[in-house]
């Protein structure tokens, strides 16, 4: 990373940072209606050389990019003015900005290992990067998950995004070896557990490769629905329903709003019920929550598609405890809770179904539950990269 920063930019960088993707174990399309997630962070992170600019410029590259530097002037950047990934890294610099904290210009070189479009929040794992590199060059007092409102904060005014905070804190605040159980509401929460190895399990991500783009319209419509029926239920937000209130609050609705309703509903029910037995010990259970949680997306939230479908299908009967979509949806990755003896199984037969199907070859990775962002201090905090 300092070769390569040097070799763009000119000079040596201040240091080098890292934020991860996220991938969601369960809690899907919560956490913009106050409601409850659990994700885990990604080894895979996006990491970023850099250091402070006198002159207020912002130089952005990226080493899966164009080979070409986008040269942006700070205190210039207004919302929509910047395009493609670039707009993620500006965005948090002009919320910063827009925030009072008197930052400038900066030389950012970019090198990430999480995939884009595929469900994993690369574009969090980005804003996150730059937040913790102003944060520590600048020197300012906020903890991560003011952070991560800053990063939310980008993504949702800069770029266009209504994405609730999930994303953001998880890259942000997820400890190594623990699921993040997070109550959106006030962002309280607490670190959880999760090292399925030491059940003989593993959890196995499934990238369909069907990127998905949540700038599109589907998304925010989606919001707006749960919004639009929180309003005619006289709610704050849909988390204030409970189980039982549920029948006669779908009687109230609008046909085509109650299964929006339904699916926030349980699938909150289905987070505590998570928490509960990973709290108990006992991962393996986990399996067919995530199972009902993928048929509530598919049939309730329909953000589904044929592709998440059938790779959810396939690995659950070549042996995964439960599977399910994670993600915002509209393509993106499948996770699977998997026997460590059936994991080659479960992986085959999923790339067999997806042949036989036409589709194009998915491609399929375990991961283990990672730390939050950070600055690379350390020989060991390297070499913990190189080896995912």
């Amino acid at each position: 990373m300092k070769d390569a920063f040097e070799q763009i930019f000119g000079a040596a960088p201040t240091g080098v940072w890292a934020a991860p993707g996220r991938v969601n174990l369960i809690g899907e399309h919560t956490d913009y209606n106050d409601g409850f997630v659990m994700p885990i962070a990604l080894p895979q992170a996006v990491r970023v050389a850099a250091r402070l600019r006198e002159d207020g410029r912002l130089r952005l590259y990226s080493a899966q990019g164009d080979g070409r530097i986008t040269d942006l002037v700070a205190a210039d950047l207004k919302p929509g003015a910047v395009a493609g990934w670039a707009s993620y890294p500006a965005g948090v610099v002009w919320a910063l900005l827009e925030d009072g904290h008197p930052v400038g210009g900066a030389d950012l070189y970019f090198d990430s290992e999480v995939p884009t479009g595929a469900g994993l929040s690369s574009s969090a794992a980005l804003e996150v990067a730059v937040a913790v590199v102003y944060r520590d060059l600048h020197g300012l007092d906020l903890d991560a998950a003011a952070l991560a409102l800053l990063a939310q904060r980008a993504e949702n005014l800069f770029v266009g995004v209504p994405c609730g905070v999930m994303d953001q804190m998880a890259s942000a605040c997820c400890a190594q070896g623990a699921a993040l159980f997070l109550d959106t509401r006030d962002l309280s929460g607490r670190q959880v557990p999760f090292a399925p190895a030491d059940q003989g399990l593993e959890l196995l991500v499934i990238d369909t490769r069907v990127k998905h783009d949540l700038g599109d319209g589907a998304y925010a419509a989606l919001r707006a629905g749960c919004e639009g029926a929180a309003e005619l239920l006289g709610l704050a937000a849909l988390r204030d329903l409970t189980p039982g209130q549920l029948p006669a609050a779908l009687d109230r609705l609008p046909a085509e709003l109650g299964p929006l309703v339904r699916h926030v509903v349980t699938e909150n029910e289905r987070v505590t019920q998570a928490v509960a037995l990973l709290g108990a010990g006992d991962t393996a259970a986990l399996g067919p929550i995530l199972t009902d949680g993928h048929a509530s997306l598919r049939d309730d939230f329909r953000v589904s598609c044929a592709e998440t479908d059938l790779a959810v299908a396939s690995a659950v009967e070549a042996g995964a405890l439960g599977a399910r979509m994670t993600g915002g949806g509209f393509g993106g990755s499948v996770i699977a809770l998997v026997p460590r003896e059936a994991t080659q199984r479960v992986e085959q037969a999923v790339l067999d179904a997806f042949r036989e199907a036409g589709h194009r070859a998915p491609v399929a990775f375990t991961v283990t539950a990672g730390a939050g962002a950070r600055r690379l201090q350390s020989v060991q905090d390297l070499q913990d990269l190189q080896d995912i």
